[in-house]
């Protein structure tokens, strides 16, 4: 694999970060990054602390890979409702909420996208 380069556009380099799971992490990390862009159109993706990001009128959430999951951190979580009780990671945090996909699991993808819109309008709203 290429060395990532400061000039790569956020885009490609989750790409290439997919691009490098070779397991069932890959697979999960492309969905959700579907579901996210498709939750609020026209949402922004972003690298940060070489992490995929998404933002509108913010940080809404960003994701990664990790051994045994794939994790979705909402940066505002605790101020969004989650009548599904999708964040099962992160809980004691003070602003943040997390999902944490392991392998097999599910993902209740309206639930998934509603939590993303939640998240974008909470940045809209200027209460953050």
């Amino acid at each position: 694999m290429r060395e990532t380069k400061k000039k790569d556009n956020p885009s490609q380099l989750i790409s290439m970060q997919i691009a490098k799971l070779d397991d069932w992490r890959g697979d999960v990390y492309l969905r959700v990054r579907e579901l996210i862009n498709e939750a609020v159109p026209g949402i922004s993706e972003a690298w940060k602390w070489n992490t995929a990001v998404w933002e509108s009128d913010g940080l809404v959430c960003a994701v990664g890979a990790f051994k045994d999951h794939v994790k979705i951190n909402f940066f505002k979580g605790a101020s969004l409702a989650d009548p599904k009780g999708l964040f099962n990671a992160g809980l004691d945090a003070k602003g943040s909420r997390a999902i944490d996909i392991g392998k097999g699991a599910k993902i209740d993808e309206p639930a998934l996208k509603e939590l993303v819109r939640k998240a974008a309008a909470y940045n809209r709203s200027g209460k953050n």
